[in-house]
C-alpha cells in the first residue's frame, strides 16, 4: 500500500504543480488501534512556487482526494498550516508527530516540529481534546458505542489528561499515553486493541466495565482542571521565518 500512496502523492504533486513538503499517516493507523477496513488517511503539506505567494487574491490553500482503494487524501498549503500552528492546532500537530511518515522533503518536518513545541500552547490542545472526549462520553456504556467509539473517548481524554499534567504536545501513538494509567488498565486496553484489530470499525463487541469507567474517570478530572491549564503566546516570529526559508 505504500507504493500505492508514493504513486498517488507523485501525481498530486504534478497535477497541482506543488511540492510535498511531509506526507504522513493520521487517524487510526497511527494511533496504534486500527481495524482492518481502517481507511489510509494520508496528510500533508505542500508548498507552491514563490509566485504564487505574491498574489493579490486569496487562492485555494487544500488540495483533497479520495480513490476507490480507500485513500482518503487531505493536505493544506505551508501559509495556511503555518497560521493554523500558531494557535497550536491539534490536528496539524497530530500530522507533525504521526510515526507513519511516507515522504518528508528536506529539513522542513524536524523543523516545523521545533517550531511548534517551543510554541505550543497547552489552553489551545486541553480544550481540543476535552470537547472531543465529552461528546464522546455520552456513549460510553450505551447501545451507541462500539469499539471506535470507545477508543475516541479514552485518547481524547487521555490526551488532555497529558497536556493538564506535562503541559507539553501529546504523543500520537496511543501507548505512549499508558505512563499516565496504572499497569492493570494498560493490559485490558491492550487486548481491546487486539480485539479491535480483527473486527471492523462500528463492531459493538462489548468493552470491560472497567474501562467504560476509566474513560469516565478521566473525562471528569479534566473537567475539574480545566481553569488551571497553563496558557502561553506563540511568537509569530518563528512561524513567519520558517515560512520565508521554506518558500524562498
Amino acid at each position: 500500500m505504500k507504493t500505492r500512496i508514493l504513486e498517488k502523492l507523485n501525481e498530486i504533486e504534478r497535477d497541482k504543480n506543488i511540492e510535498i513538503l511531509f506526507a504522513v499517516e493520521s487517524g487510526s493507523r497511527a494511533w496504534g488501534f486500527a481495524s482492518p477496513d481502517s481507511d489510509y488517511d494520508i496528510r500533508f503539506v505542500y508548498k507552491h512556487k514563490t509566485e504564487w505567494y505574491l498574489n493579490l487574491w486569496e487562492q485555494k490553500d487544500t488540495v483533497q482526494f479520495m480513490t476507490e482503494d480507500e485513500l482518503d487524501g487531505s493536505g493544506w498549503d505551508i501559509r495556511k498550516a503555518l497560521k493554523l500552528l500558531s494557535k497550536s492546532n491539534a490536528s496539524l500537530l497530530g500530522w507533525l508527530f504521526s510515526p507513519i511518515v511516507y515522504r518528508s522533503s528536506g529539513t522542513f518536518l524536524e523543523e516545523v516540529k521545533a517550531v511548534a513545541t517551543d510554541n505550543f500552547n497547552p489552553v489551545s490542545g486541553f480544550f481540543h481534546y476535552h470537547s472531543m472526549s465529552k461528546g464522546f462520553e455520552e456513549t460510553l456504556g450505551s447501545e451507541e458505542m462500539t469499539l471506535k467509539s470507545y477508543f475516541y473517548a479514552i485518547r481524547t481524554a487521555l490526551c488532555a489528561n497529558w497536556i493538564y499534567k506535562n503541559e507539553s504536545i501529546p504523543p500520537v501513538e496511543f501507548r505512549e499515553l499508558y505512563s499516565l494509567l496504572d499497569e492493570d488498565s494498560c493490559l485490558l486496553l491492550d487486548e481491546l486493541i487486539l480485539l479491535k484489530s480483527k473486527h471492523i470499525e462500528k463492531s459493538d463487541e462489548p468493552v470491560n466495565e472497567h474501562l467504560i469507567n476509566l474513560a469516565k474517570k478521566i473525562v471528569a478530572e479534566n473537567n475539574e482542571v480545566r481553569k488551571e491549564i497553563a496558557h502561553r503566546t506563540s511568537n509569530p516570529d518563528d512561524f513567519n521565518t520558517l515560512f520565508l526559508k521554506t518558500i524562498s
